[in-house]
């Protein structure tokens, strides 16, 4: 016995059509600000000399995490500057902190809602799963198709991929804040405002820092898959290598990604410990 086949695909087809003809203008606004923050991360950080933006960096790599952070930083800043990829990398660099910027100040409050509700997060917990399952080169088809080709959709791909992670540990350290601390607060006349701003997030903190960092990882691991859809940086370096089959440049721009990788995963991990 044949059974029908369910036309999903058709369905999805449908529903984006829908989406574009009836929220084409929301999408185009949506587009611009996204746009203008990624000009802007690229305007601040290509105007700036280079060597004298190294300096800075390894400054502020001396002051979160002392020699050995600042040395790295020197040496592998002075290595993508020295292999040519200084520009296609804060290219790459802008891309990645208008992801993280978006996906942090969306998913720290639907963390926190999560964490207020048992609702909420029976609601996000599987679409969560869903966007960390689902294969990233699936985002970039209604990305592109929503926002044109260009660094855009790569942000908007991104931000799918990346944000779960800072939405899930943000709940779970709320979560796991001592009752008796949260009933103490609640004894002592706290508002709900009070206690989430003056207890829940500064105990949650490690938690949410370890989320944010894992958001920034997920962000950089980004930026060779939406090289594809015609967003510039070193992520485009690497996949006309692949299609050229040039190891060479594709191993340079690789290291290039490595130590940005490396760089923002200290920085943010050290930049935690100071505070705290």
């Amino acid at each position: 016995m044949n059974i029908a086949k369910i036309p999903l695909g058709d369905w999805v087809e449908r529903f984006e059509d829908w989406l574009t003809g009836h929220f084409g203008p929301l999408f185009d606004v949506i587009r611009l600000i996204i746009q203008g923050i990624v000009d802007a991360f690229s305007f601040v950080l290509m105007s700036v000399p280079a060597l004298a933006l190294i300096v800075l960096i390894a400054a502020l790599a001396y002051w979160i995490g002392r020699w050995k952070l600042a040395l790295f930083a020197l040496i592998g800043l002075l290595l993508i500057q020295n292999l040519g990829l200084w520009e296609p990398s804060m290219q790459s660099l802008a891309l990645v902190l208008t992801a993280s910027l978006i996906s942090i100040v969306f998913g720290v409050p639907i963390g926190i809602l999560c964490a207020r509700s048992n609702g909420v997060r029976n609601v996000v917990t599987p679409i969560l799963d869903f966007m960390q399952t689902m294969p990233a080169f699936v985002y970039l088809l209604p990305a592109v198709s929503f926002f044109s080709l260009g660094v855009v959709p790569g942000v908007i791909a991104s931000i799918i991929f990346a944000i779960p992670p800072t939405i899930r540990l943000t709940n779970l350290g709320i979560r796991q804040v001592p009752a008796d601390l949260a009933e103490a607060a609640d004894a002592f006349g706290s508002t709900p405002s009070q206690k989430l701003f003056k207890l829940q997030l500064p105990l949650a903190m490690p938690s949410i820092m370890a989320g944010i960092n894992q958001t920034i990882m997920l962000a950089l691991s980004m930026v060779v898959i939406s090289s594809m859809i015609g967003a510039q940086g070193v992520g485009a370096y690497v996949y006309r290598a692949v299609t050229q089959a040039k190891t060479g440049v594709g191993f340079e721009a690789g290291i290039a990604i490595v130590i940005m990788a490396i760089l923002l995963d200290r920085l943010t991990q050290h930049a935690f410990k100071k505070k705290s």
